[in-house]
């Protein structure tokens, strides 16, 4: 289908200093990115002493996973204890310790927050269970009758995003079958009751105890769920229980309420009364983008994922509609858009765009048994994915390990499987383990490459992990890791983030797609055969030494100064 040029837009700059609103934010998975005491995980001193790493790289802030107290049955977002560190990763002095060097790097932190749900062992939680139907302590949560002559049948037709019901049944003191508790993911996820004034008030002053200890704002996971349609009704198309809003039709009932809105107000006007620009991004599912606008108003969110992004197929009628959706969508209500590739829980999309067609980006990942996906290709793809990402207006998210070029852990055995999807859809979705894999940081430094000194690793790295590692690409001319370097560099010297968009005519089409940011022309090439590129200094190159004179050969970005 051909591109209708009609359809393109154009993007004013809309930086007013906000550092957020151009910002380049490296994702930390804290139980992969560096271990310090050698007991297979990652933790806060591994990230400290690797903070000087990603100063080089040139990345303007992080952003921490999960690594508050927690049973760990989800990897962190089953939260027990929302003012303390899990003792897997540290102290909440080591926390202190990592943001002050992070500070002292000119590097901000983000902490992820996981509102929607607690630990089942969560002490809230624990006091809902030890109390009588009806209680104040059941209140923080969504404990109901179920339906049946006994009650026997779960209270709505709801299910778990990560498979089987979203209801799991109580028993009482006596031994007797109690009620039932909702959980929209893992069973030892229960669910807060956002209804309830205890619950804001108990979250707001979360907010507080980080912002005190120096954080420069937070993630929020899974925003989009917290608020319920009264009286918990069925789903009315059970089939589309995961599905997107529909223009025109009621949100479904565990998603998209519209009383949410207040809560982040109330959130943001906390994160403004304190100095320094705190920020506040929302992991909202929510589609279309147009909806999704909506939680970055000026008092709400200061950006939210670009889901429509992150899952368009790498093809040029795609991109150019998501890219003109995006800016259409948040320049309405004065916010940036945000780009991201990668994240913890989707295929790393060095592996995604590795020729596999049909391959979901979610959480169903890739397994021994399945296809696999040509790591050259990947590899050269994404190189070129990202450089064309970096050069558009808005903040870039990063997940740790992408500056290496890391494919998927693609043949990761059965039995080191950690992911809750793995085991309650039985193995039929291998989830999400194959993108968390630790890192590596110095080829042949013990099993794990660095990650540690012991070589012990809560997830075995495959073999071909070696060759990605840092020591092996820093300083190595055309390698990622310099690739994303020179490419940063660039991006904050030439201020792309704050820049301005407007696609060039010429360059768009089946083959190709090109764009300016204020002196700089980027052009990707979708096809098979070179582009003519017109006169002008290459200042950045996805695919080192790979030009022909003003030639832009297949699965190539060019950034061109004009």
């Amino acid at each position: 289908m051909p591109i209708d040029l009609t359809a393109g837009v154009r993007h004013k700059s809309n930086f007013n200093g906000e550092w957020w609103r151009s910002a380049v934010i490296y994702q930390i998975y804290p139980r992969s990115f560096a271990d310090s005491n050698g007991d297979g995980m990652g933790d806060l001193p591994g990230i400290t002493s690797r903070l000087d790493s990603l100063a080089a790289l040139g990345i303007d802030a992080i952003w921490l996973s999960p690594f508050m107290r927690s049973p760990q049955k989800d990897a962190g977002y089953d939260v027990s204890d929302y003012r303390d560190v899990d003792p897997l990763f540290g102290t909440l002095d080591d926390f202190d310790a990592m943001v002050s060097r992070a500070h002292l790097l000119k590097i901000r932190v983000l902490v992820d927050l996981v509102p929607n749900h607690t630990s089942d062992q969560h002490d809230w939680f624990q006091a809902a269970l030890k109390s009588a139907p009806g209680s104040a302590e059941r209140a923080f949560y969504h404990f109901k009758d179920g339906k049946g002559q006994k009650g026997e049948l779960p209270p709505n037709n709801w299910l778990s995003m990560f498979g089987g019901p979203a209801w799991t049944r109580t028993t009482n003191t006596d031994g007797t079958p109690g009620q039932w508790y909702l959980h929209l993911f893992d069973s030892s996820q229960p669910d807060l009751n956002w209804e309830n004034p205890k619950v804001e008030e108990a979250f707001e002053e979360i907010l507080r105890f980080w912002l005190d200890r120096g954080v420069d704002g937070f993630r929020v996971d899974q925003p989009h769920a917290m608020a319920k349609a009264a009286g918990l009704p069925d789903h009315p198309d059970i089939e589309r229980a995961g599905a997107g809003f529909i223009e025109g039709e009621p949100s479904p009932p565990m998603w998209f309420q519209e009383s949410v809105h207040p809560i982040f107000r109330k959130w943001r006007a906390i994160l403004d009364s304190y100095p320094g620009d705190r920020a506040m991004c929302g992991e909202a599912y929510v589609l279309p983008l147009s909806f999704m606008a909506l939680w970055v108003r000026a008092d709400e969110f200061n950006q939210t994922f670009n889901f429509r992004f992150l899952d368009s197929e790498w093809k040029p009628e795609i991109l150019f509609n998501t890219i003109n959706e995006s800016f259409t969508a948040f320049d309405g209500v004065g916010a940036p858009s945000t780009w991201v590739l990668s994240n913890h829980d989707i295929i790393r999309h060095a592996s995604r765009m590795g020729g596999l067609t049909g391959r979901p980006t979610a959480s169903n990942g890739i397994g021994p048994n399945d296809p696999q996906p040509d790591r050259e290709l990947g590899l050269r793809r994404a190189r070129a994915a990202t450089l064309f990402t970096l050069a558009l207006p808005g903040s870039m998210y990063l997940y740790q390990g992408e500056e290496l070029g890391l494919p998927e852990h693609t043949t990761l055995e059965p039995q080191y499987r950690q992911d809750p999807t793995f085991a309650r859809t039985n193995g039929q979705r291998v989830g999400r383990d194959g993108c968390r894999v630790p890192l590596p940081w110095e080829s042949g430094a013990g099993a794990a490459n660095g990650f540690n000194t012991t070589g012990k690793s809560w997830l075995p790295q495959p073999e071909i992990y070696a060759a990605y590692s840092r020591d092996q690409q820093d300083g190595v001319a055309g390698s990622t890791l310099e690739l994303y370097k020179h490419a940063l560099k660039l991006r904050a010297e030439l201020k792309l983030g704050e820049g301005s968009f407007e696609w060039v005519a010429e360059y768009i089409g089946e083959k190709s797609l090109g764009f300016r940011n204020g002196e700089i022309l980027v052009v990707h090439n979708f096809g098979h055969e070179p582009i003519s590129l017109p006169a002008g200094e290459v200042v950045a190159l996805s695919l080192h030494g790979m030009t022909s004179g003003h030639a832009l050969v297949a699965d190539q970005t060019v950034w061109l100064k004009i």
